[in-house]
């Protein structure tokens, strides 16, 4: 049993260098006590925003970089490549009459990267 993600979550990638912010839009009139997430508010560049650098080699931007270095690892900017939902999300309770997004679940970067929420953005409502 999670904790109730909502706007303002922190995320970390772990290929990324710095945390970055969870964007909910208001769309599912949901509050818990601000916007509430569910498993597929997970769209790159709206609600997943960049992690500062990436160092992950299955990025383009990155392999072409420590190629010119000659091997030398060249972290490059992060765009978030996420192309599914959140998972496992919290079945038992829908938001938008999608599962709840939890502070257990996470997701998956086309690059490799593995993102996870560090702080839920509010510690009142819990999933389960």
């Amino acid at each position: 049993m999670g904790v109730q993600v909502v706007m303002g979550a922190m995320l970390q990638c772990s290929f990324g260098v710095a945390p970055s912010s969870l964007m909910v839009l208001p769309v599912n009139r949901v509050m818990a006590p601000t916007p509430a997430a569910n498993i597929m508010d997970s769209k790159p560049m709206m609600n997943i925003l960049p992690f500062g650098m990436c160092s992950s080699m299955a990025n383009p931007m990155v392999a072409a970089a420590t190629a010119a270095a000659l091997g030398v690892l060249t972290p490059m900017p992060c765009i978030p490549a996420t192309a599914a939902p959140w998972a496992p999300g919290c079945p038992k309770a829908l938001i938008g009459n999608m599962p709840a997004l939890e502070s257990n679940s996470k997701l998956m970067c086309s690059y490799g990267g593995v993102i996870q929420v560090v702080t839920p953005g509010q510690f009142v409502v819990m999933d389960g």
